[in-house]
């Protein structure tokens, strides 16, 4: 199957496992963590890494004395990866995302790293974040880390195309190896943390997983 149709295919079905099955169990992730807004976080805080992938981040909180830190990603090939290369780290594989098996107010940090623009849909992304919202205990933070619109020729291109194609919001693409992905407008991304009090927010430069060097923003918000 080419990228084309693998693209179709995800854009009707609402996921495309399969690339982050195939292709995507290759690719390295690189959104740093800031750890300035981890520094009033205690080391024994109930802490989820939604969207672990490797287990990268999941990896760097445990090596900076987190003592409760669990990853979970829809990717099997991604968690193997993980385990296979870090034993000592409590990866799992999320068989039916967004839904979790915690219970309510059960977490005290859930981090959100480059996983939105795995999302493309908008309700699917308001899901998501409402199942975090929900396990998240009052007081407790979301820290998401995320790709913002491109100003580029090459990027804006791929925007229009894409939206003339199948009405998808602007921003929408699929990689010439098959991912369907999103940057977002910033208002957007803002506005998915309604039910959440935002605390700070930094713009960041990042090597995408295919080798570009793009802009991100990162976000913290506080459950009231």
């Amino acid at each position: 199957m080419n990228s084309a149709n693998r693209a179709d295919e995800s854009d009707e079905t609402g996921g495309h496992l399969a690339y982050w099955n195939g292709p995507g169990a290759t690719k390295t992730f690189t959104h740093p963590v800031h750890h300035g807004w981890l520094a009033s976080v205690a080391r024994d805080a109930r802490i989820l890494d939604y969207g672990c992938g490797y287990g990268r981040v999941t990896a760097e909180l445990t090596d900076l004395g987190f003592d409760d830190v669990s990853g979970v990603d829809p990717s099997p090939a991604l968690v193997e990866r993980g385990r296979r290369s870090r034993p000592d780290l409590r990866l799992a594989v999320l068989p039916s995302p967004p839904a979790l098996p915690h219970p309510a107010a059960s977490l005290d940090l859930v981090l959100l790293f480059a996983v939105l623009t795995c999302v493309p849909d908008e309700a699917a992304q308001r899901a998501l974040i409402a199942e975090l919202v929900r396990v998240l205990a009052p007081g407790g933070l979301l820290y998401i880390s995320d790709m913002t619109l491109q100003e580029d020729a090459r990027d804006q291109e791929r925007y229009i195309a894409h939206a003339r194609r199948f009405g998808t919001p602007y921003g929408v693409f699929a990689t010439d190896d098959g991912a369907l992905c999103r940057h977002h407008d910033l208002a957007g991304l803002r506005a998915l943390l309604g039910d959440l009090d935002l605390l700070a927010e930094r713009r960041i430069d990042v090597l995408t997983m295919n080798g570009h060097r793009s802009r991100g923003v990162q976000l913290l918000a506080r459950k009231g």
